[in-house]
Order: structure tokens, then C-alpha cells, then sequence
């Protein structure tokens, strides 16, 4: 199996190397929150929208389209069922609140005036060095000149400028690897937050994918030496109170158990690739 290496795991070794190994190594599950699922079921509304004809994709048809979205992620994923009953005043709330978020989406823009060239596009490359970056785009706009505006909707709010770099990461990763595999740099990176209407835009030049090149090189390095010493510390910051593994985790009293074995053979790349390597689009790893 070919090293590799996605935007959202790199996001967690840099936030925590334990958390890094805990779901890039073990692969211990995680319970589902009701805010990453709805994450999940918003995305698939909005992909599954521009399956229409441009004068049908209106509100009231992207909100026909949440119900079904829900029930196919329970059919897909049946561990989401434990968030709710049924027919529970709970899960009405939370559609509605899904629903909030979709409306909210008409205001910033228009899909009767976009066609996409891609939705959940999956974009893979190997660096010279054999490391492979891959990840899914949520959409890719071509204008008619070749230009490339790379968009991902966020279902949470717009993060403060001190932690705009943070949030541009995703999609400079992104946009280095269109880079590479199609020869032309993006025009537009475009973060469409839904929890609070707005729209973060940034234009990459050569320069920022090339230090994003840089990054994700000394990452995998970071990465590969933690796995060779087992040093795989927690790193306690903000984002703890978020995490699922407080139980194992030495920073939170708990204890971390070891890693399962084989799973770090296959991790290295000397076991064979099997399909659930891949990080796809099903991820309820959302906001």
C-alpha cells in the first residue's frame, strides 16, 4: 500500500498525534454526533440537487430531498440510528435544523445559475517521494475558459481570522493536487459556511501550494517517525472536549491501549490495501 495521506488526517495529527493513531492506525470507532451527521446528510442534499434540471432546484426541492437523505444514511450507516427515536420530537428538531441550514444556502447562492463539473470528486496524486495525497472535493466549478473554482460547504460557523489558515488548509491541499494532476492552478477557493451565511474566498498562487507541498512532506515525515518510535503523545488544546476517546487518552486520566495488531503493519504499507483505506465520502467527519 502506498503511503498517503488525506486533509483531514493531517488536520488530526497536527491537532493531536494520539488522536492521529487512535483513527488513522487503530481505526477505533467513534459515536456519531448529531452535528457531524447532519453534517453529512446536508452535504448529500446539496450534491444530489444539481441532479436536477436548473429551474427545479429550488428550496422546497433540496428540503424533499432531506428526508430521504437521512434514511438512506440509516440504511448506509445504521449507528446513526442511535441519535434518535423516530418520529421523536428530537429528530424533527434536528431536520428542521437541517433544513435552516440549506435555506440559508439559497442566500449565498444560486444553483439555477451553476453547473457543476464535479461534486464529491475524489482527487488523488503521488508526490516524487511516493507519498500519495487524496481527499474529496464537495464541488468543482470550470468556467468555460478552464478556470477552477474548488468549493466545500461548511455546516458550521465562519472561523475568526485567527484561525482562517487553519480552515484554508483543506483547500490549498485540495488545490495542490489539481495542481499537480491537472496542470493548472485554482482560481478561486471558495468556504461556504452555512451556520452563520458566510463565504470565505482565497486565491492561491504557486508559492502557497508549494509551502503546502512542503508541509504535508514534513508532516508524513512527523508521521512516519511516530510510528517507527511509538511516540504518538497527546497534544491537549480546545478541541478536546470534542474528542470520543477521553477513556484512552493519558492527557484525560485514561489509558491508551495498545495498538492492534497488524494494524500498524498495514498502516506502513506492508499489508495489503484493501478498500477501506480509502477516505470516501461518507465520512461524518463534516465540522
Amino acid at each position: 500500500m502506498t503511503a498517503a495521506l488525506s486533509p483531514s488526517r493531517a488536520s488530526d495529527f497536527m491537532q493531536c498525534p494520539l488522536l492521529y493513531r487512535f483513527r488513522a492506525v487503530d481505526r477505533l470507532p467513534e459515536t456519531p454526533s448529531p452535528a457531524a451527521v447532519r453534517g453529512t446528510v446536508v452535504h448529500a442534499v446539496l450534491e444530489r440537487l444539481f441532479d436536477l434540471p436548473a429551474p427545479r432546484r429550488t428550496p422546497q426541492a433540496a428540503h424533499d430531498l432531506l428526508r430521504p437523505q437521512w434514511e438512506r444514511l440509516l440504511t448506509e450507516r445504521p449507528e446513526v440510528g442511535s441519535l434518535f427515536v423516530e418520529g421523536s420530537p428530537e429528530l424533527e428538531a434536528w431536520l428542521l435544523s437541517a433544513a435552516g441550514l440549506i435555506t440559508r444556502w439559497f442566500a449565498l447562492e444560486d444553483p439555477t445559475r451553476l453547473e457543476p463539473a464535479d461534486r464529491e470528486l475524489h482527487v488523488e496524486t503521488v508526490l516524487d517521494d511516493g507519498l500519495r495525497l487524496r481527499g474529496y472535493v464537495d464541488r468543482l466549478d470550470v468556467a468555460t475558459d478552464g478556470r477552477l473554482r474548488v468549493v466545500d460547504y461548511k455546516t458550521g460557523r465562519a472561523p475568526s481570522e485567527a484561525f482562517e489558515a487553519s480552515a484554508l488548509f483543506q483547500m490549498k491541499f485540495y488545490a495542490l493536487v489539481l495542481w499537480r494532476t491537472r496542470g493548472r492552478l485554482p482560481t478561486v477557493l471558495q468556504l461556504v459556511y452555512l451556520g452563520d451565511g458566510e463565504i470565505l474566498r482565497y486565491t492561491p498562487d504557486e508559492s502557497d501550494l508549494l509551502a503546502v507541498e512542503r508541509k504535508v512532506r514534513a508532516l508524513w515525515d512527523a508521521i512516519q517517525l511516530a510510528a517507527r518510535t511509538g511516540d504518538w503523545r497527546p497534544s491537549p488544546g480546545r478541541l478536546c472536549s470534542w474528542c470520543d476517546h477521553h477513556a484512552r487518552c493519558p492527557a484525560k486520566g485514561g489509558t491508551t491501549p495498545p495498538i492492534p495488531e497488524g494494524a500498524l503493519e498495514r498502516f506502513l504499507g506492508t499489508a495489503p490495501f484493501s478498500p477501506q483505506d480509502e477516505e470516501g465520502p461518507q465520512t461524518l467527519e463534516r465540522d
